[in-house]
């Protein structure tokens, strides 16, 4: 079974850091790609960051470009979203996703939401920034 376990949401004030964790696990040897998108409490769905599982790029959605940064430790399958300056409108339940054909980077690079039809994700974590 696919397992995505999202951890370590919080409050923060603007400016601050948070790393969030995903375990992850059970997915398809063949899946394209990790990542991570967002909702904010009434507002739609955002992709925010991806990385391939062949090769490691990684791509970005341009509201947290340079303050982002989406990494994985293979050998512990987890994947990271390490989020610096923080502000409020990344306020947001955050979910990690693994995507088979990856078309979650589509979203990320275009900021058009659509639910990756061949995607998991976990239950999210809340981020609070204030």
């Amino acid at each position: 079974d696919v397992q995505l376990v999202e951890s370590g949401g919080g409050s923060v004030q603007a400016g601050g850091s948070l790393r969030l964790s995903c375990a992850a696990s059970g997915y398809p040897d063949n899946t394209k790609c990790l990542g991570w998108f967002r909702q904010p409490a009434g507002k739609g769905h955002e992709g925010v960051a991806v990385i391939y599982t062949g090769g490691g790029s990684t791509y970005y959605a341009d509201s947290v470009k340079g303050r982002f940064t989406i990494s994985r430790d293979n050998a512990k399958k987890m994947l990271y979203l390490h989020m610096n300056l923080l502000k409020t409108e990344d306020t947001a339940i955050y979910y990690c996703a693994a995507d088979l054909t990856c078309e979650l980077a589509s979203a990320v690079v275009s900021g058009i939401w659509y639910p990756p039809p061949q995607g998991y994700w976990g239950q999210g974590t809340q981020v609070t920034v204030s």
